[in-house]
C-alpha cells in the first residue's frame, strides 16, 4: 500500500460509497451503464488529490466528499464524451461506453453525469466548489476545440501546445486540489496555492502521457496512437522545430496522409528519438514536477504533504 492510500484508507472507503450513491438512477438502462462505469473506474488520482489537499488544510468533512464525487462525476463525463469525439472503442483496456452503447446513449450519459455533479453541489450550497470545477469543464472544452482546430494544419507551436494541455488536462487536476483545499479551509490564498500546484502536476502528467506514445510501455493504447490521430505532442513539436526542412516535410506528409502505415509511423518515431524530442519532453516534464514540489514544500512537513509528494512523483515515474 502506498503512503497516500494508507493516509486515505478510511476516506476512500467513504468516498466509494458516496460516489456510487451519487450516480444511481431510477432508469434501468442508465443504472446499468452507471454500474458498468463505476466498476471500471481508473486509478482515482483526482479524488485522492482532492482528499489529500483537503487534509493538508484541515479536517475532511462532507463538503470534501462532495467535492471528490463532483470531480469524479465531471471527469467521467468528459471521458465518456471524449470516446465519442475520438470514436474510441477502448477505455482502460475494456470496451468503452461508446463501443457498447454508441453515440446517442454516450452523449446522454455524459450529460447525465454533468447534471448529477451540478445537483450534488447545488443541493448543498457548495457554490464556490462548483464554480472552481465548472471553470475546469469550460477550460477542458476550450482545450479540446483548440486542439481540433490546430491538428488540421499541423502547425502547433510549443506555446499553443502548453495552452492546450493546461486547459485539457491540467485544469481538472488543478481544480481538484483547489476544491479540496477550499472544502476544509474556506481560504482563497490556500485554494489558489493548491490550484497552482495542481496545474503544474497536471502538465507533467500530460507530458508523461505523450511520452508513452513513443515507448513500449503498456498503457492501454497502441504506440504511435497520437501520431495516427494527428495529435501534435511535445516530443514531435520539438522535432519539427529542430530538424531540416526536407525531413520536416516528410514527417508532416506522413502524419497527414500515411498515418495508418506502421512502417511510416515507426520512421517518425525514430526521427523523434534521434532529434532529442524524447529527452527534451522528459526535461520539461521534470521541470513542471519540480515546480509543483516547490509549491508543496511551502507547507509544513506532514503525512499529507508526503502523500501528495508521492502522487506527484507517481505522475512522472508511472509505467502506465
Amino acid at each position: 500500500m502506498t503512503i497516500s492510500q494508507s493516509i486515505l484508507q478510511d476516506e476512500l472507503v467513504i468516498f466509494e460509497k458516496k460516489f456510487k450513491d451519487a450516480v444511481k438512477s431510477q432508469a434501468p438502462l442508465l443504472d446499468r451503464i452507471m454500474r458498468f462505469i463505476v466498476n471500471r473506474k481508473g486509478k482515482q488520482l483526482r479524488p485522492m488529490f482532492v482528499l489529500l489537499s483537503a487534509k493538508l488544510c484541515g479536517p475532511v468533512n462532507e463538503s470534501t466528499y462532495r467535492a471528490a464525487s463532483l470531480v469524479e462525476l465531471l471527469h467521467t463525463a468528459t471521458l465518456v464524451h471524449d470516446d465519442v469525439v475520438d470514436e474510441s472503442l477502448e477505455r482502460r483496456g475494456f470496451f468503452s461506453t461508446y463501443a457498447l452503447w454508441k453515440t446517442k446513449v454516450s452523449v446522454l450519459v455524459g450529460d447525465y453525469l454533468f447534471a448529477k455533479g451540478l445537483l450534488l453541489s447545488l443541493d448543498h450550497n457548495d457554490f464556490r466548489i462548483l464554480q472552481i470545477l465548472t471553470n475546469a469543464v469550460k477550460r477542458i472544452s476550450e482545450g479540446e476545440l483548440l486542439q481540433l482546430e490546430k491538428s488540421r494544419f499541423l502547425n502547433l507551436s510549443e506555446e499553443t501546445y502548453f495552452e492546450i494541455i493546461s486547459n485539457k488536462t491540467a485544469s481538472l487536476l488543478a481544480s481538484s486540489c483547489a476544491a479540496g483545499a477550499f472544502s476544509t479551509s474556506n481560504d482563497e490564498v490556500l485554494t489558489d496555492k493548491l490550484n497552482r500546484f495542481g496545474e503544474k502536476v497536471g502538465i507533467a502528467f500530460q507530458i508523461k502521457d505523450d511520452l508513452f506514445d513513443y515507448g513500449s510501455d503498456s498503457v492501454g493504447k497502441p504506440t504511435g496512437n497520437d501520431l495516427k490521430e494527428k495529435k501534435l505532442t511535445l516530443p514531435l513539436i520539438y522535432t519539427l522545430n529542430t530538424i531540416d526542412k526536407s525531413t520536416r516535410r516528410d514527417i508532416i506528409y506522413i502524419i497527414k496522409n500515411q498515418n495508418k502505415d506502421a512502417k511510416k509511423i515507426k520512421y517518425v518515431i525514430d526521427k523523434v528519438i534521434e532529434s532529442g524530442g524524447i529527452r527534451y519532453a522528459t526535461e520539461k516534464m521534470n521541470q513542471y514536477r519540480d515546480e509543483a514540489l516547490k509549491i508543496l514544500y511551502e507547507f509544513e512537513d506532514s503525512d499529507m504533504r508526503k502523500g501528495l509528494e508521492e502522487l506527484v512523483r507517481f505522475t512522472t515515474d508511472r509505467k502506465y
